[in-house]
């Protein structure tokens, strides 16, 4: 089975791809088919559609994603539309012209409507308004769970679609403003502590809630869902809303995982709210129902999951930063 992933070196992607060398090292027949954006531009539909047609892979992952924070998807909209847009339509409909039958697509859980019933099950998707500091993103992403299903319902493949709650982990990018909030923390607070500064500033009231699950969980998720027997799968979906919601199912405010962080990072000042800067959405908490009942739930508990990504971040400081 030849397994191309889409984003390799991204959090998800890289995470993915560990796992399913593993695999191939545990004896499973798995060829990965891997290439970075210098050498595979995926907004160039021309590209792809060579690399498709030479390489054939059996499964398609797509992993690959323009993404980013609040300041991120505030300064650079277009980019976010455009990239996202172009890397979907060329990879799903390239994979299908190359005859790929099995493929799986990332999304994210900024495609729910900014106010919408808590926690947010599947079926919330395109029912109000969406929250506009990243409408542009959760756009493109929601043309992506249309594309797979579109697909599947003319030509009859098997195009599936998992919407993460926030990741974090090994691999994050910990920008300190281009990046999400977990990882930003972490920065911020070791910064903090490597200065013995008294004072953390975190972004908002610290009001909001959010939900927060590790990469190697979500990887995990995503094999399990790529794995999926169809009937099993066609089970819990509908031809026109066939995402899943991948998440905990807890979640946490962010002035409490500013604490968590503090604790983490043994950073021993004070921590104070800057409410000039936006909270974004007051609640993202995703309902995993559907993914409980197909069989898979979390196992990483946060705060061992931020030690294990802070030991990430200082064994490979000098690449985790991206600043």
């Amino acid at each position: 089975m030849k397994y191309y992933i889409a984003g390799h070196r991204g959090m998800v992607g890289g995470a993915i791809t560990q796992r399913l060398q593993h695999l191939k090292d545990a004896g499973e027949n798995i060829e990965l088919i891997l290439r970075t954006s210098a050498q595979l531009d995926l907004t160039d539909q021309a590209a792809v559609r060579d690399f498709m047609q030479d390489e054939r892979p059996d499964v398609v992952i797509l992993a690959a994603a323009r993404v980013g924070g609040i300041h991120a998807n505030n300064t650079y909209p277009a980019n976010f539309i455009y990239e996202n847009l172009m890397i979907e339509c060329n990879v799903i409909h390239q994979a299908f012209d190359a005859g790929v039958r099995k493929l799986l697509q990332l999304g994210s859980s900024c495609i729910y409507p900014g106010k919408v019933l808590q926690p947010m099950a599947e079926g919330a998707l395109l029912t109000a308004v969406l929250e506009p500091t990243n409408e542009p993103y959760a756009i493109a992403k929601i043309a992506g769970i249309k594309l797979c299903e579109s697909y599947n319902r003319q030509h009859s493949v098997d195009y599936r679609s998992v919407m993460p709650t926030n990741l974090y982990g090994p691999g994050d990018n910990f920008h300190l403003e281009n990046s999400h909030v977990l990882a930003a923390l972490m920065r911020r607070f070791h910064e903090a502590g490597q200065k013995d500064a008294d004072e953390v500033v975190i972004w908002g009231t610290g009001k909001p809630m959010r939900e927060f699950l590790h990469v190697s969980d979500m990887a995990e998720a995503s094999l399990y869902i790529l794995n999926l027997d169809k009937s099993t799968y066609d089970a819990y979906t509908e031809p026109m809303l066939s995402h899943i919601n991948v998440g905990t199912g807890t979640d946490i405010s962010v002035l409490e995982l500013a604490q968590m962080m503090a604790k983490v990072t043994g950073f021993k000042g004070r921590i104070s709210t800057d409410t000039t800067r936006p909270d974004g959405t007051m609640r993202k908490l995703m309902d995993v129902t559907r993914l409980a009942k197909m069989g898979w739930t979390a196992t990483i508990e946060l705060e061992n999951g931020l030690h294990q990504t802070y030991q990430w971040f200082l064994d490979n400081s000098a690449n985790a930063h991206r600043s």
